[in-house]
Parts: structure tokens; C-alpha cells; sequence
């Protein structure tokens, strides 16, 4: 243990509460047996996660995403190489905001630990946690036990666990809601923190609850386990309970939840909690890591047998008193504001006053009372501007007003109205008080290539360039443009949230002669209405360069060619994916190197994407041509299957085909490298691709999270067959993802037989 460590333990003492301690004073035990070697890798890896200490990536510091500056990548160690250990690689630490929660107290103890242990820099995700960078493993035992001093776990926070329970940051104060959900999803996070029940998932598992089912603070429909508030009337007396929805979930491959109970009564919250975390538990899948969320053995068993299992688990539950011992206080009327103004209103305010408030106010239900939202440039916030905001909730509020949001900003409720102005103005000199929250302008990311392991695009790069364009344009006011969403993920996982976006982009890359490009795959179509419960599909590859141009373009087509009060994705549907690209077609094109270098560069690097010397001699050329024709016409083929599944009734028959096809003609292109002349037979094409790139390992894509080889064999063992159209949407889905690696193991291909060329040429000479 740290002399540090040890300093903390005993400053803050009975600070900690006694079991967060003994969990902090076990993970530090851990990690000394770790660094003795009596602790395999493997194990220690799954509890560092289920502590919220994730993996990162690390390239010395020198990022450019325009936003952070990333100074002191490692500061306890003035780490100047790449690192050698675990213990030498820095991390980011995943810190937990139930529903988004969080108070004054709490803001300044995340400030200093960002300050001292990372880069000062907080970041909000789109799940309502925090996130802190380039932090030295030594150091979280420490930093785990100031969070608990003010009650923060950060237990579960990664790993196959329960991870941040996300609610509507408006409970309590919307005018739209059914009823506060906020007590409700404070009793799930502590009754499922650290429980039996949780503790053997295959993969995490994420738990949502929404107000109402319209609007899309909740977002159920895209969680694990989602809580949609409802209220009935039983004998004239009202009744609260919840629309229990489950397996939903983005990711590459996403998939809308399905509804489990169309009312639950409240009583029965928790141990329907626990039903479905027992079946999910028992029957989900351990083995592939890729099929082991709920949302495939939701599909896979279908929802009226995950139904009737779920009812036989909740009819052997041993009966537990937290289930309901907290009912009574969730009944009870909640306030967060002072009993009265701070201020006499006669403030002057300070310059943009106006924009502000038409764009981030919102009126609450309570008479007298707003709330307003802290717009955060890609969800991250300073140390010193974490602490100034801490000053503002605790002058205008009692100091636990303050929310995170999944649009990654922070929103700050019960104000007097007549502090309006007083408020704004102290905003405005913690330069908080940018306008556009929840615009077009307040584009979402993920982190991409900055600091993820999985990032193959600059997600951050990219957004702060649409974030730039777009407010040049004004469009946060334009009131058609103004409420459209824009996501970028630095890969398909969708931590960008690209899938419900209006107008979303996943991180890929291209071959274009001997360098690789950048590029962003464009989706259309996406909602985060209703829950979130539409998702868009993929209409092909751009240069990262070129998405501005993409994003530009579309929205004067949509300015020049919507009906009256049509939203953006009833546009697309009524124009059509084919109509829409055939617009846009000319923005895919690349220029050569030598014509234009920068599109060779990501966004805000300084950096060349790629460069590689792989020389391709004459013998080759007709092979590789093959290779690629046969990718990009899979590519069309996927977007042909995309359109179909939009056609008709009964096109998503024709699509889930087209998709399998798709993949066979991709898979048939790689086999191309060796053998031109292979027959095009799905069933031979199939069997060979099996034994020379499925077998022998050659096929696998590092970036994406996911066995692609699964789509293709279970596309194939269904002879290209869907049971229905959700199924259709996911093989489309499936063999965009499948297509993509194949462009990825092409390039690998290419770079071995480069450096074999290369190895010939040195021996030769």
C-alpha cells in the first residue's frame, strides 16, 4: 500500500462508508498480488473493470482533437514510452452518476481527482457517468476512497456487470412525465449494486428509466432493461407502475427492446429486477463474448419464452424487504431549490442572454421555477470550471440540483426565475454558458481515437469540425435544423450514439492505393423518439474529409425538399435511402495524394492517417482488382438490402437475402488474393472461405468488438433466410459490419505480402 494510500485511508476516515472501504482496501490487496504474479492476468483484468479502471489507449499524449489539451498524459509517473505492463499503462477510470446525480460536495472532489490524477479535464459520457484519463493504476485505490468519501462507488462501473443506471435528468420537474422515476432508479442502482444475483453476466448489462413514452430523456428502448413510467386506475385509486421493456441495445449490430410487461406494478420493480438478471445469468452466453449481451437470448429464445422464464424465476425468489422498504419516500413530494430568489433580479446580463434562453431553459412543471442546461464541447469540463459550477448549484439551489445528461452536458434545475439572469451570469464567466444544448450544434461523440483501444476514426476530431461548421451556419436557431441530432462514433460500437441520430457516423478506413484513408460510414434515419426506439442503417463509407461536406449538403436537401412539418427521418423514408445517396454519391470520391495530402490526415492530427510502401508488382494488379470490385459491389449490394428492407411489407424477405449475398460475394473477393478464378456457388465460396480464412484464423477485425465470421455463418446456416423484419434489419446491419472487415483483412493481406516482397528484395541484394 502507497504512503499516499495510506495518508487517505486515515484522513478521511469514518468518511468512507465501512463497506465501500473494504471493498477499496480488497481491489489494492488485489493489485499487490497481481504485481507479485500470484493473480492470473485474465482475473485481474474482469475485477480492475468491475472497479471502473478501463483500459485505454496511449500514444504519449500528442492528440489534437482541439479540445483537451493532453499536456500530462501520465502525471504520478512522467511516463515518456509506451508502456511495458498493465501497471506502466495509463487508464481511463469510469466513475458512476446514478441517473445522473450528482451534487456540489461531490463536484469538487471530482475536480481535485481530476486535477491530481489526470489531465483536470472531466468528461461526461453518454450514459451519464464520468470519466477521467491517463490515470496511473497505483493511483485509484486512493482516488476510490475520496470518491466513497462523499458517496460515489465506482463499483461496476465496467466489466459484466450492471453498469450506470441512466434516467430522465427532468424527473420530478417535467411537464410531460407520468411520475418522479428518480427514486425509483436510486432503490435499483443500490439494491443491484454488488448482488448475487448480477455477478455471473457474459457481458455488462444496462438498466434505463424514463418518465414518459414519447420523448427520449430515457432512451429505454435501446437498453438491456428498460422502465418506462405508466399509471393506471384500480378501484378508482392510482395505481404507479412501469412498461417493462428488455434486449434492447445498440452496438454494431443494434436491436430494439421488446416489451415484457405492458404494466408492472411498482411493488414489483426489484424482483422483476432480478428475475430477468437470473435468467440472463443462467442462460446467456459465456463462451463468445459476442453474443453474450441479453439482447441475443432475447431473440434467440423469443419474447414469450423469456417471459414465461422470467415469471417462474420471480415465482422461487426468497422475499427480501429492501423490495419495497423505500415505496413510502418515493411517494413523497421532492424539492431541490431555496425557499426563496438570492437574487433582486435587477442584474444586468451579460451578452448572448437571449440565444441562451430560448435554446437551454426549460420551464418546469413548478410554477416560478426553470431549469437550465450547461451546453460542454464534446461533454468535457475543467477542473477549475468544475469547481466554479459546484459555487453556482450550492448559491441557487440547495446543492444537489445539478444532473448529467446523455447528451453529455450538465443540467441545473430549480432556479427561481427570477435568478434567471444572476445565474447566466455567473455562467458566463465560468465560460459555461455556451447556447445550443440539445441543437443541432451539440454534437455527440465518443472519445474514437483520442484514447480508445477500439477507435479507427477521429470521433472527437470529426466533432468538434461539425460542431464549428454548424454554429458558423447558425443552425442552432433555424427552427427546421435547429432540433436534428448529429452522432459520431470513432467505431461501430455506437458509444457516439450514431445509430439514433438523425445523421450519425461509425469510424472506418479505405485502401487507396498504396495509403489508407480515413473514412466515416454514413446512417440515416434515426430517432431518439419514442425512446429511442429507431434505428437507422448505414448508406456507405465518405472520407472522414469529406463528412462536413456530407452533413452540409444533406441538410439543404432536406431545407429544399421537406412537406410542411416533416421531420428528417420522415424525409429520408419518403425520398428514400437510394434517392438520398444518389445525391450525395459525388462526396465519396478521394483524391489522390498527391493532389490533396489532407485527406491522408484525420481530423485535428498532425499526423498522415497511414502511409504504407507496399509495392504491388504487375503480377498482382489483376488479382487485386478483382479483390476490390468484388468488395464494392458487396458494399452496393448491402445498400440495395437496406433499401429493400424499407420497400415493402414483405421486402424484408428480400433484404435478409440480399445481405446474405452480400457477404458471399465480400467473402468470394478475399478468396480472389489467391485463386481469380473462384467459382462464385455460395455453398463452395462458403466451405473455402470456412477453411482458408475461418479455420486457419487469417479473419478477424480487432477494431469492431465482434466475430464478424458469426454473421456470415449464421447467414448462411439460414441459406439467407429472416424469421421477420427486426431479424432482416440485423443481417443487413451484419453484413455491413462483415463487409468492412473484410476491407480490413484485405489491407492485412496486402501489408504481408508487401513485407514479404520486401524481405525477398533485401535477401536477393
Amino acid at each position: 500500500m502507497s504512503d499516499v494510500a495510506s495518508s487517505w485511508k486515515e484522513v478521511l476516515g469514518d468518511r468512507i462508508p465501512a463497506l465501500m472501504g473494504e471493498e477499496i482496501d480488497q481491489f489494492e490487496a488485489l493489485m499487490q498480488l497481481r504485481k507479485q504474479g500470484k493473480l492470473e492476468d485474465k482475473v485481474f483484468a474482469e475485477l480492475r473493470l468491475r472497479r471502473g479502471s478501463y483500459g485505454q489507449r496511449y500514444d504519449n499524449g500528442k492528440r489534437h482533437d482541439g479540445v483537451a489539451t493532453r499536456e500530462i498524459p501520465f502525471p504520478r509517473r512522467g511516463l515518456t514510452k509506451g508502456p511495458e505492463t498493465e501497471f506502466d499503462a495509463p487508464g481511463m477510470q469510469r466513475i458512476k452518476i446514478p441517473y445522473g446525480r450528482v451534487t456540489a460536495d461531490q463536484l469538487e472532489v471530482l475536480a481535485d481527482c481530476a486535477e491530481e490524477y489526470s489531465n483536470a479535464i472531466l468528461h461526461i459520457s453518454t450514459r451519464q457517468a464520468i470519466q477521467l484519463h491517463f490515470i496511473d493504476i497505483e493511483d485509484t485505490p486512493d482516488m476510490h476512497r475520496r470518491l466513497a468519501s462523499v458517496g460515489i462507488t465506482t463499483r461496476e462501473a465496467c466489466g459484466n456487470s450492471v453498469r450506470n443506471i441512466s434516467g430522465c435528468p427532468r424527473a420530478g420537474i417535467c411537464r410531460d412525465e407520468k411520475f418522479d422515476i428518480a427514486a425509483y432508479a436510486d432503490a435499483e442502482t443500490w439494491h443491484l449494486l454488488g448482488h448475487r444475483d448480477v455477478q455471473d453476466f457474459g457481458r455488462k448489462f444496462k438498466i434505463a428509466y424514463s418518465g414518459c413514452a414519447h420523448d427520449a430523456c430515457g432512451r429505454a428502448m435501446m437498453h438491456d432493461l428498460g422502465f418506462i413510467a405508466e399509471v393506471r386506475e384500480v378501484n378508482g385509486v392510482e395505481q404507479r407502475g412501469f412498461r417493462v421493456v428488455v434486449g434492447g441495445g445498440l452496438g454494431p449490430v443494434p436491436h430494439v427492446a421488446k416489451e415484457l410487461y405492458a404494466f408492472m406494478p411498482e411493488d414489483q420493480m426489484l424482483p422483476v429486477s432480478q428475475a430477468i438478471s437470473r435468467v440472463y445469468a443462467r442462460l446467456g452466453e459465456k463462451r463468445n463474448r459476442n453474443k453474450a449481451r441479453i439482447k441475443f437470448l432475447v431473440a434467440q429464445l423469443g419474447i414469450e419464452e423469456f417471459r414465461r422464464l422470467v415469471d417462474a424465476e420471480l415465482m422461487v425468489l426468497e422475499p427480501d424487504p429492501r423490495w419495497t422498504d423505500w415505496l413510502e419516500k418515493a411517494h413523497e413530494p421532492r424539492t431541490e431549490a431555496l425557499p426563496a430568489p438570492v437574487t433582486d433580479g435587477e442584474t444586468a446580463p451579460a451578452p448572448g442572454f437571449a440565444e441562451w434562453v430560448r435554446t437551454n431553459v426549460y420551464e418546469q412543471r413548478q410554477e416560478g421555477f426553470v431549469s437550465a442546461s450547461i451546453n460542454l464541447p464534446l461533454g468535457d469540463i475543467t477542473s477549475r470550471q468544475t469547481r466554479m459550477l459546484a459555487d453556482i448549484v450550492r448559491r441557487y439551489t440547495r446543492g444537489d440540483s445539478l444532473r448529467t445528461t446523455v447528451e453529455q452536458n450538465f443540467f441545473i434545475r430549480w432556479v427561481h426565475q427570477h435568478d434567471l439572469v444572476a445565474l447566466y451570469n455567473d455562467l458566463y464567466e465560468a465560460k459555461l454558458a455556451g447556447s445550443g444544448a440539445g441543437s443541432i450544434t451539440d454534437v455527440t461523440t465518443c472519445p474514437g481515437t483520442d484514447t480508445c483501444k477500439l477507435g479507427i476514426a477521429s470521433a472527437r476530431g470529426l466533432g468538434v469540425e461539425l460542431r464549428d461548421r454548424l454554429s458558423e451556419r447558425a443552425l442552432q436557431n433555424d427552427p427546421l435544423l435547429g432540433k436534428l441530432n448529429v452522432g459520431v462514433s470513432g467505431c461501430p460500437n455506437s458509444c457516439g450514439l450514431h445509430h439514433i441520430s438523425d445523421i450519425g457516423f461509425y469510424g472506418s478506413s479505405r485502401n487507396m492505393g498504396t495509403y489508407k484513408v480515413p473514412h466515416f460510414q454514413l446512417m440515416l434515419g434515426g430517432s431518439t423518439g419514442e425512446n429511442a426506439g429507431n434505428f437507422s442503417l448505414a448508406l456507405g463509407a465518405f472520407p472522414s474529409k469529406r463528412a462536413p461536406q456530407v452533413v452540409d449538403r444533406l441538410l439543404d436537401l432536406y431545407t429544399a425538399e421537406h412537406e410542411d412539418d416533416e421531420t428528417f427521418r420522415g424525409w429520408v423514408m419518403r425520398v428514400g435511402k437510394k434517392v438520398v445517396k444518389e445525391k450525395i454519391q459525388d462526396l465519396v470520391n478521394v483524391p489522390s495524394y498527391e493532389e490533396d495530402p489532407s485527406f491522408y490526415v484525420d481530423w485535428h492530427d498532425s499526423r498522415e492517417y497511414s502511409i504504407g510502401d507496399i509495392g504491388v508488382g504487375e503480377c498482382a494488379g489483376e488479382v487485386v482488382s478483382l479483390t476490390q470490385f468484388s468488395l464494392a459491389a458487396a458494399e452496393s449490394m448491402v445498400f440495395d438490402a437496406s433499401v429493400l428492407l424499407d420497400d415493402t411489407e414483405e421486402g424484408f424477405r428480400a433484404a435478409a437475402q440480399t445481405a446474405y449475398e452480400a457477404m458471399i460475394t465480400a467473402a468470394q473477393g478475399l478468396l480472389k488474393v489467391s485463386d481469380a478464378d473462384v467459382s462464385n456457388a455460395p455453398e463452395v465460396v462458403f466451405s473455402r472461405f470456412k477453411v482458408e480464412f475461418l479455420d486457419s484464423g487469417r479473419f478477424f477485425e480487432r477494431y469492431i468488438g465482434a466475430n464478424e465470421s458469426q454473421y456470415l455463418l449464421a447467414a448462411h446456416q439460414a441459406n439467407g433466410s429472416a424469421r421477420d423484419r427486426d431479424e432482416a434489419r440485423r443481417r443487413v446491419e451484419e453484413a455491413q459490419l462483415f463487409v468492412e472487415a473484410c476491407y480490413a483483412c484485405y489491407a492485412r493481406l496486402l501489408q504481408s505480402q508487401n513485407t514479404v516482397t520486401a524481405i525477398a528484395g533485401a535477401v536477393n541484394s
